[in-house]
């Protein structure tokens, strides 16, 4: 498993999970990590030698997001108000394990990381980061598909390397990363620092949302096609085949699949942001109670 050499062994415990992209049961594992200590800001350089200035806290706050949807039904906002203060309270229930942990969300482009890392930072009062926003601006580019295409696909991922090192350095950050950056093991390194989150979507899923908002944005997934859903189902499909592994390295996966199955949908897409941050604090808690017992 090409994401796991490398990495240093430390104490772990599994917990039962359904099944991975590729149809095959998968485990997520925990981790007990200690403590480290704290940075102010973050100088974000890559092998171009551009860098940029990031402070961690208070310089670039979360925008105060909105837990309660908007909704014409007594029932959908009772709802709504329900799923936000259940939110409040999971977020309570870890602050104190966290410890100051960053937090990292991996997964397929697509996969709403960066939404759902939104929240969480907004509920834990921590601060947000985009990986792929910030190897942007280390090498002055307005975009990723601008950097593969200018430079290559290696050139980026050296720098997004560099910028997780930096951040893993650092305490209180919900980190979006790209969909690739689990196929470094020096990356897993720098997240083992931390807590890491796999969003596994079902790969039909993930590309009829691709296929909505166009691939423009996506280098590996931008080629011409009359079907965009099944151009990119199939190179989604190659991409899982090739990731799996290295997304199971997470401390903990949270299916969306199976939140969906719990509370009665059968498509994936019912599910609100909220529903998948929810999952994620539980998961933590999880992790904390099973720490405790090894």
């Amino acid at each position: 498993m090409e994401a796991s050499a490398g990495l240093a062994m430390q104490s772990r415990a599994a917990i039962g999970v359904g099944a991975g992209p590729g149809g095959g049961g998968r485990r997520g594992t925990v981790i007990c990590l200690g403590k480290r200590a704290s940075a102010r800001s973050l100088l974000v350089g890559g092998p171009a030698g551009a860098a940029v200035a990031v402070q961690a806290r208070g310089a670039k706050p979360v925008a105060p997001l909105c837990c309660i949807k908007a909704s014409r039904g007594h029932n959908s906002l009772h709802n709504s108000v329900d799923e936000a203060l259940l939110l409040k309270r999971k977020s309570e229930e870890v602050l104190f394990y966290l410890n100051g942990r960053c937090i990292y969300l991996v997964g397929m482009m697509g996969s709403g990381k960066s939404t759902v890392a939104k929240i969480l930072a907004e509920v834990l009062g921590y601060s947000f980061f985009d990986s792929d926003k910030l190897v942007e601006q280390a090498v002055g580019m307005p975009s990723v598909a601008q950097i593969f295409k200018v430079h290559s696909e290696a050139f980026f991922r050296d720098n997004e390397s560099s910028v997780l090192r930096d951040l893993s350095s650092m305490r209180r950050l919900v980190v979006a990363t790209g969909g690739g950056a689990v196929i470094r093991p020096a990356n897993w390194k720098y997240m083992k620092k931390g807590l890491s989150v796999w969003l596994d979507v079902p790969l039909d899923a993930l590309a009829r949302r691709i296929a909505q908002v166009g691939t423009a944005s996506r280098p590996l997934l931008d080629q011409p096609s009359s079907d965009p859903y099944t151009a990119a189902f199939s190179k989604l499909s190659m991409l899982a085949e090739q990731r799996g592994d290295a997304y199971a390295n997470a401390d903990a996966r949270v299916s969306l699949e199976e939140i969906a199955a719990k509370q009665g949908h059968g498509d994936v897409s019912k599910l609100t942001p909220t529903d998948i941050a929810i999952e994620v604090l539980y998961l933590f808690r999880l992790i904390h109670v099973t720490c405790d017992l090894i």
